[in-house]
């Protein structure tokens, strides 16, 4: 009789536990203003984000900022797609400078931009196809690394043009 109660209980560990990651992976995936989704292989890499929307939000970006939590980030969204570069005036702390194209595509990665550095950071390299960028996305130095980000992977978010977007909303 134990034995069977205790059957019975590893059953319902085991289903309370498939029942709640279920439940945070279809969190993960709901797309919203300050959720920033990249999709790796299978599976799905999410951010926490403000948003860098007008001239005044995007000049002013991370500056000042002493710390960024793992898995936050900022993403800068511009009205139309276009050439650009960023620089590391008054911002305090590394980061990693993440260039999407208008279909939500890395295009670029700018890895560890040094603090207070003025030096512009392009968007592009080189002989790229498509030099034109729609958002920028600056997360923690080190993390795009760490977590495998890498040009070609896609990015769903609600302010991408969805008919277009190679990842698009969920």
């Amino acid at each position: 009789m134990w034995l069977t109660r205790v059957r019975q209980f590893c059953a319902f560990l085991a289903l309370a536990v498939l029942l709640n990651g279920g439940a945070a992976q279809a969190r993960d995936l709901a797309c919203a203003d300050d959720l920033v989704l990249l999709r790796q292989g299978s599976g799905v890499q999410s951010f926490t984000v403000e948003i860098a929307d007008t001239e005044e939000t995007r000049a002013r970006g991370l500056m000042f900022r002493r710390s960024l939590e793992r898995g936050t980030g900022m993403l800068f969204i511009y009205p139309q797609p276009g050439t650009m570069a960023f620089w590391m005036r008054n911002t305090l702390i590394p980061l990693d400078i993440v260039f999407f194209d208008a279909r939500g595509v890395i295009r670029h990665i700018h890895h560890n931009a040094r603090p207070l550095d003025e030096t512009p950071l392009p968007g592009a390299v080189e002989g790229d196809p498509q030099p034109a960028r729609l958002m920028v996305l600056e997360i923690g130095g080190g993390e795009a690394r760490r977590l495998g980000l890498r040009e070609g992977q896609a990015m769903a978010h609600p302010r991408l043009r969805q008919t277009t977007a190679v990842f698009p909303c969920p």
